[in-house]
């Protein structure tokens, strides 16, 4: 039996790794909760193990990865361990709902990416990674048209609020007056209002006030006709950044609020 490890998520990238073919004798792993890694199969050793969610935790950060990884009798393949690191790569963070495959030499990845670009890049930059005898399955697919809409009103700008507070200022309002009238033209889905913040204070402040803000931009929409049922607000803290909280820009970046069409 072939060394398996499984890496699941439910961020705005979620992954899959199998390594030789023996997916089916892996363990089952649990549902991950929102924000989080899940990281499950079976390896040879500890070192192998260690090695695995090393990386994982290096790219989305310790406190979001759970650990479902087994030793067991199983044989990795060739330089296993070397090409998994070399899988695990920053742009996975592109794909939402996604799940990315090992298994023996064959490839595979899937999920929503914003646009045909990041789609090309993302497979192109797996094979990169890979030696010839590798074969790479691209099953990205272009996100949703309103997913492409909400994304195209945000344009990657910052709604900013008054310093630990949930109140917003002047220019997030203005954004908001944009993302209401594309919210308008959202016609039977749900909306997810996610709130983030930097790892600045208390974990748990953090999460109180990134739903604060959430819900304070739900409190906005509502006043500019768009209708509160159809959207769900959440907090995630400093649990999810997607820049690194050792610089000024990177807090600023952290300190976002994300629109995010539901299934």
């Amino acid at each position: 039996m072939h060394t398996t490890t499984t890496i699941f998520g439910t961020m705005l990238c979620s992954l899959a790794l199998a390594a030789g073919g023996a997916a089916a004798q892996a363990p089952v792993p649990a549902s991950p909760m929102p924000g989080q890694v899940l990281v499950s199969g079976t390896v040879p050793d500890e070192a192998s193990k260690a090695a695995v969610l090393a990386r994982v935790r290096d790219l989305y950060g310790a406190g979001r990865v759970v650990d479902q990884v087994a030793i067991g009798n199983v044989v990795q393949p060739p330089n296993w361990n070397g090409y998994v690191h070399k899988l695990i790569q920053p742009n996975l963070k592109l794909i939402s709902k996604g799940q990315l495959k090992v298994d023996g030499n064959n490839v595979s990845v899937q999920g929503e990416v914003a646009n045909e670009a990041q789609r090309q890049q993302i497979a192109g930059d797996i094979a990169a990674s890979l030696n010839p005898t590798y074969i790479v399955k691209n099953g990205l697919r272009v996100s949703a048209a309103e997913q492409n809409l909400l994304d195209a009103a945000l344009a990657r700008r910052i709604i900013e609020f008054e310093s630990g507070q949930a109140v917003i200022r002047p220019s997030g309002l203005q954004i908001l007056d944009e993302m209401a009238a594309a919210l308008l033209k959202v016609k039977g889905k749900k909306v997810e209002v996610i709130g983030h913040t930097d790892n600045t204070g208390l974990r748990e402040s953090n999460l109180s006030l990134s739903l604060a803000r959430a819900e304070a931009v739900r409190t906005y929409l509502a006043g500019k006709a768009v209708d509160t049922a159809m959207i769900n607000v959440s907090g995630q803290g400093p649990d999810r950044p997607v820049a690194d909280n050792a610089t000024a820009d990177g807090r600023a970046r952290n300190r976002r609020i994300e629109f995010r069409v539901a299934d």
